[in-house]
């Protein structure tokens, strides 16, 4: 960037920390994230480099919807050979909110091939069941908007003649985070009653809402807890609901076209994620964070959590390029001393290497869309958007900025000794997330401050709520469900089965259906990586997997099982501490899924009777020889 705007002091969010919350909005400012700027940008000149906040280059009707359907996994859709033959399974899922968003992107990419004169393949209405006789006199007509989009646009209209600058609702009181029901649902019944204009400004002293996750009969999920196939299936789901949440508040949805990596001589800074974890994974398998980054965070934790102004006191250009040439040549070899490094210099390393990823850490596509959070009004529904963004970005995206994100929260609990709250540490990290030289920098005139604060206030909800964001919604483990049960079954679809199975989409197909005269169940739990023996269990109505745990752990120590292996379980006092162990779902219409220590297992078998249930050691928990 340019030109910059001078520092200057503006109304911020107030920052989280216990010790914080009775400080006025007058007293922040965005000196730091100004000062971390002219740092970022003097590097960046140093190096005859440039970088800017993130913006996004427009695209030809058509082609975003295009690019769009293709990313939901609906490329049949257009007419082109797919990956995966079931791929139209997934239209049997969506949600009445979820399958209006995608029939809008297959009108504006049909209208687009007409305008073109280049016949689309298969027409939008042959999919959606909207054709009819008056329909088709109609074609050659432009198509009017459906009521529901011109009043969300009507809508975003009047909002945008509001200010909606920092806005909460109940503030420092609870609220309950519903992740049952789609978002998308739950922000159209707000609309139906008016209820999104109610937001409030934030006022003196007001903390942040705090959000409870309601558990249900089957207990939260949390990322991590699917496996790997399951969670490859979340990020399409995610990113149809997303956008249809994004519809029904009337705000655009913006990507970026994926960047072309230029690849470099180096092994550490300025290398894809992907590669670095390649290149770790080859020293110590099953890596999910860069060792770099990793050695970056364990150094700060240990010698710099107490350093006062640490991440906004800029450590020396000078020392820190000399360092970055010592850590490509050492680092793998373990000859780098980080007993003589600085922390200052440290922090400094950490920035940059955020700064020199080929492509932004929250991807060059999803960027301007994390940036545009800040346009919802709503804390609860920008929290929603976020947390749908996260489950989009690519595992080692996803890995990487949480380990980000757990070491800035411990920097924001040693406020009283570092001086960073979590408005300070927002600010000073927001520029290296939001500002990346592979990406456009031509910002419009007066637009920069505005950025500046959205972009520190998105880092701040995702220091502050990262708990909430990196859990998987429950609507969204069902829709995972659904796909697994149509795809085993291999439905052959056709245009006709298409339309039968949208039109029935609105019907609530999530409800537990609850065997009234099965109130009890006798199910085996198996434990084979640590005996050969099963547990038999009664189910009933109370039931849960802590329960099971427990029982599992009694009859280890009292009946003497036959034990496979005494090094696969982590003895405490001569007995097995439960804690240390996990019972896991596996198989029927699930991969494999961590369970929830609250889930109710007579529920969850109802819903999914073909799995196995197979108790594990935690991996979290180091064994005990």
């Amino acid at each position: 960037m340019n030109q910059l705007p001078p520092k200057s002091a503006v109304a911020s969010p107030v920052p989280e920390s216990t010790n914080s919350r009775g400080e006025a909005l007058d007293s922040l400012s965005m000196d730091s994230f100004w000062l971390e700027v002219e740092n970022i940008k003097q590097s960046a000149e140093a190096e005859q480099e440039e970088c800017g906040l993130a913006d996004v280059k427009t695209q030809e009707e058509g082609e975003a919807e295009a690019e769009w359907l293709q990313d939901a996994g609906l490329a049949e859709l257009l007419g082109e050979p797919a990956g995966d033959k079931d791929n139209l399974v997934l239209l049997s899922t969506l949600t009445r909110t979820q399958a209006a968003a995608v029939q809008r992107r297959l009108d504006t990419y049909s209208r687009s091939r007409r305008r073109r004169n280049k016949h689309p393949v298969r027409d939008v209405r042959d999919i959606f069941a909207a054709s009819s006789s008056q329909d088709t006199a109609a074609e050659k007509e432009e198509p009017s908007p459906d009521p529901l989009w011109h009043n969300l646009r009507t809508s975003n209209t009047q909002r945008k003649t509001q200010d909606y600058s920092c806005t909460v609702r109940n503030p420092g009181k609870e609220e309950v985070f519903n992740m049952d029901v789609a978002y998308s649902e739950q922000a159209a019944v707000l609309l139906k009653g008016s209820f999104l204009s109610e937001s409030r400004k934030l006022k003196d002293g007001n903390a942040l809402t705090r959000f409870k996750i309601p558990k249900g009969r089957l207990g939260v999920t949390r990322i991590g807890d699917l496996s790997a196939q399951d969670m490859k299936k979340i990020p399409t789901l995610a990113l149809i609901e997303l956008t249809a949440l994004c519809d029904i508040l009337g705000f655009e949805l913006k990507r970026n076209k994926a960047a072309k990596l230029k690849t470099t001589e180096k092994r550490l800074f300025g290398v894809p994620l992907n590669t670095l974890l390649e290149n770790d994974q080859k020293l110590l398998p099953n890596t999910k964070v860069p060792l770099l980054l990793q050695a970056l965070l364990s150094c700060l934790e240990k010698r710099g959590l107490e350093t006062e102004g640490i991440l906004r006191v800029s450590g020396s250009q000078t020392r820190i390029k000399s360092l970055e040439q010592k850590l490509e040549r050492d680092f793998y070899s373990g000859l780098f001393r980080w007993d003589d490094v600085h922390q200052n210099d440290v922090s400094g390393l950490l920035k940059r290497f955020i700064r020199e990823l080929p492509a932004p850490l929250l991807t060059a596509e999803y960027l301007p869309a994390f940036a545009a959070v800040q346009n919802i009004p709503d804390l609860k529904q920008r929290l929603q958007a976020l947390n749908l963004l996260i489950l989009i970005l690519p595992e080692s995206n996803r890995n990487t900025l949480k380990a980000l994100l757990e070491f800035l929260s411990k920097v924001v609990a040693r406020e009283k000794n570092n001086k960073m709250n979590l408005w300070n540490v927002s600010t000073v990290m927001a520029p290296n997330l939001f500002m990346h030289k592979g990406l456009p920098n031509k910002i419009p005139e007066g637009k920069e401050k505005q950025l500046a604060e959205g972009a520190a206030d998105v880092v701040r909800m995702m220091i502050h709520y990262q708990d909430l964001l990196w859990t998987v919604s429950s609507f969204l483990v069902a829709q995972v469900r659904k796909l697994n049960e149509s795809n085993s079954r291999r439905y052959q679809f056709c245009d006709k089965r298409i339309k039968n199975l949208l039109r029935k989409i609105h019907a609530d197909k999530d409800k537990v259906e609850k065997n009234q005269g099965e109130p009890s169940k006798v199910v085996k739990v198996h434990a084979s990586l640590l005996l050969k023996d099963s547990l038999e269990v009664h189910l009933n109505n109370a039931t849960r997997v802590a329960d099971v745990l427990r029982q599992f752990q009694k009859n280890l120590c009292q009946n003497g099982w036959n034990i496979v292996n005494t090094v696969n379980l982590l003895k405490c006092n001569n007995s097995t501490e439960c804690t240390s162990l996990l019972l896991y779902e596996v198989g029927g219409n699930i991969g494999e899924h961590c369970l929830d220590p609250d889930t109710y297992l007579l529920d969850l078998y109802h819903i999914n009777p073909h799995a196995e249930w197979i108790i594990k050691q935690n991996p979290s928990c180091p064994r005990m020889f």
